[in-house]
């Protein structure tokens, strides 16, 4: 598990060989094929961390539906998650049903997941990764906010349809102030394009387009 540096957008998701919840795993290739997403949380048995763990797993099921496994991560023991999540499922009847990563640190600093202000802590991190096990996006957060998981959905849903289509997305999207749900055709590849895309309807101009969704 060499450190080749923090993972970019658009890298291959570094090979990992971790002990989780739910036993050994081997990351990306565990999930080839899948879309993930692997997030940090500062410590276990934190007030905020308690209510980002209840949120996801309140959505896991949407997750699923997209084809997208979750994968919690801190510098805590195995047994800590343990005893952690069975708090959870015995105070907020909610089971954790996602693996959770128990780090001794050097998992997250090849991640660039440690906080500066202490070395036994991460910072709350997203990394979403897709099929072909390439970093997507990565988002960070400080300890005292916490993340909005119907955004992480969102994000998922918005690549795949990229993906499948080959369009971009505005702003809030599907719901985004100027075009509703539709999406935004990439730039034109060449000069005839770009004329001919002056005038047409849903064109702003000819770098600045959107189209309805496909089916």
């Amino acid at each position: 598990m060499e450190n080749k540096g923090i993972p970019l957008i658009g890298d291959r998701f570094p090979e990992l060989k971790v002990s989780t919840t739910h036993g050994p795993m081997t990351l990306p290739d565990e999930l080839s094929g899948k879309w993930f997403i692997l997030f940090s949380h500062p410590a276990d048995f934190t007030p905020v961390c308690t209510t980002e763990f209840y949120a996801f797993q309140k959505r896991y099921d949407q997750f699923r539906e997209l084809d997208t496994e979750l994968i919690g991560l801190s510098v805590d023991q195995v047994f800590s998650h343990i005893k952690w999540t069975d708090w959870i499922r015995d105070n907020l009847n909610v089971k954790i049903e996602f693996p959770i990563i128990a780090d001794t640190g050097k998992v997250a600093d090849m991640l660039g997941l440690i906080h500066p202000g202490s070395p036994t802590h991460t910072v709350r991190a997203v990394f979403i990764v897709d099929p072909d096990s390439k970093v997507r996006a990565i988002l960070y957060y400080p300890a005292e906010l916490g993340r909005n998981f119907d955004e992480l959905l969102r994000m998922i849903k918005a690549f795949k349809v990229s993906d499948d289509q080959g369009v971009a997305m505005p702003a809030n999207w599907p719901n985004n102030e100027l075009f509703g749900d539709d999406v935004i055709l990439p730039p034109p590849s060449s000069e005839e394009d770009a004329e001919e895309r002056r005038g047409q309807e849903g064109c702003l101009d000819w770098w600045l387009c959107h189209v309805p969704l496909e089916d």
